[in-house]
């Protein structure tokens, strides 16, 4: 039988043992006893997921986006390790979508901003001025997500 675990007594556990803190709340949870849950950091993290989640969509449509642009603008340099990095990328984006459905639409939303950030990154990874690189994505959603598409 396990002694309860008053609130308070959770979130202290929250700030010096974070990975307890997370198993103790499981086992709340599973058994039943919401009044001992440790409500505020609970809906703190599970609302941290959500926004690690679309960081790491952000993030992957960037590196892929980056690459497409160097594959196209510097065909004298494309490489192996280019070609590992969009399939690598693009498959994490795969992984999440199928994990999560709905984080497609955030893929969605900030494709062009995304593009924006890969833009100003391609410009510093290959020492070409950022006018070289189009205002407007030269690529389509479905491209960037395609696991063979490369630009020529």
């Amino acid at each position: 039988m396990t002694t309860p675990f008053p609130p308070s007594a959770a979130t202290s556990l929250y700030e010096q043992d974070y990975y307890l803190w997370l198993e103790k709340m499981a086992h709340l949870l599973r058994t039943g006893k919401l009044d001992e849950l440790d409500l505020e950091n609970l809906a703190e993290e599970i609302a941290d997921m959500g926004r690690s989640e679309r960081r790491t969509v952000e993030s992957n449509l960037e590196i892929v986006l980056m690459h497409l642009l160097k594959y196209q603008y510097q065909p004298e340099k494309r490489s192996s390790s280019w070609r590992y990095t969009l399939l690598e990328h693009r498959r994490r984006l795969e992984r999440a979508f199928e994990e999560s459905p709905s984080l497609r639409r955030y893929f969605e939303q900030r494709f062009a901003k995304s593009y924006q950030a890969a833009r100003k990154l391609a410009a510093v990874e290959t020492d070409k001025p950022i006018s070289e690189f189009p205002n407007d994505c030269p690529f389509t959603p479905e491209q960037v997500l395609d696991l063979d598409y490369l630009p020529e």
